[in-house]
């Protein structure tokens, strides 16, 4: 029995995709074009032998590092402030975003396993939901320059500005993590006369607590460079002197100081990937 050899095929010599992925990005470009042009977009500014040596002679002023020991004491009591300010804002920003999420989230809502949430209900998930936009809409540096005319210059300004906002950004996550989570366990509790706060603790929670751990650390490290940004309108901390540093042009304690704050960062990172590695 013979068989006869089948002719190879000829592997092809351009991408078969190559006309949809230059469609999509030319109609990305035509789309960016505007936004670019409203922005004033014109980065090769940056090219200018002018603003090439002025960035230059910036950054050379990074080094050498200030490390004496009085510098470093004003760094640790600052960055202690920071984190001080960051941990105490997201805190509150919990108390208000905790409850606000339990009475915004259908899933435990007894009148919606019915398939229509009474009126009542609804409005009032309703009002609590403009409430979250509200209170995220407002960015936490608007927030900061209310309370430093209120309570004067200092980390409390900064706490409570940190709180507002990021009480509605985790409220509106909270919710949506829980509402799109495994709800088959809580619907069975409220059916069988739970309360709502027991099915949520012994329902939804369970299921939901990893995501929730994670995205809560990553707003604590969020509320970190947050403090910092706020330091600038004078609410303490490292952000404080780190603007004053600037204003003096001393490169030398800015560059310690954003390595102090890339630390920051990076152990917030590790905590939170410790948390998702304990919580899995």
């Amino acid at each position: 029995m013979t068989t006869t050899a089948l002719p190879a095929q000829c592997a092809p010599t351009r991408d078969p995709a190559w006309l949809g992925r230059v469609f999509w990005i030319g109609l990305s470009l035509v789309l960016l074009w505007p936004l670019g042009v409203a922005t004033e977009f014109k980065p090769w500014v940056l090219l200018e032998p002018d603003n090439l040596r002025i960035s230059a002679k910036f950054i050379a002023s990074f080094w050498p590092l200030v490390a004496d020991a009085e510098f470093l004491t004003m760094v640790a009591r600052e960055t202690w402030r920071t984190v001080a300010m960051a941990t105490a804002g997201v805190t509150l920003a919990l108390l208000v975003a905790v409850p606000l999420t339990l009475l915004n989230t259908r899933v435990l809502s007894i009148s919606a396993l019915s398939g229509r949430m009474a009126r009542g209900p609804y409005w009032l998930r309703q009002f609590v939901r403009w409430l979250l936009i509200v209170l995220r809409s407002i960015p936490e540096l608007v927030w900061a320059l209310v309370f430093v005319r209120v309570v004067g210059l200092g980390p409390t300004a900064g706490v409570l500005a940190i709180a507002l906002t990021y009480g509605g950004m985790l409220g509106k996550v909270y919710g949506e993590i829980l509402e799109s989570g495994e709800t088959h366990a809580t619907q069975t509790l409220l059916r069988n006369g739970s309360g709502r706060l027991q099915a949520f603790f012994y329902g939804l929670l369970p299921t939901s607590a990893a995501e929730l751990t994670s995205y809560t650390v990553y707003r604590w490290e969020c509320a970190i460079r947050s403090s910092v940004v706020l330091g600038f309108v004078g609410a303490g901390g490292l952000g404080q002197q780190l603007d004053n540093s600037m204003k003096m042009f001393n490169g030398g304690e800015v560059a310690s100081m954003l390595l102090v704050f890339i630390a920051l960062v990076a152990l917030a990172d590790q905590v939170s990937a410790w948390l998702r590695k304990a919580l899995g």
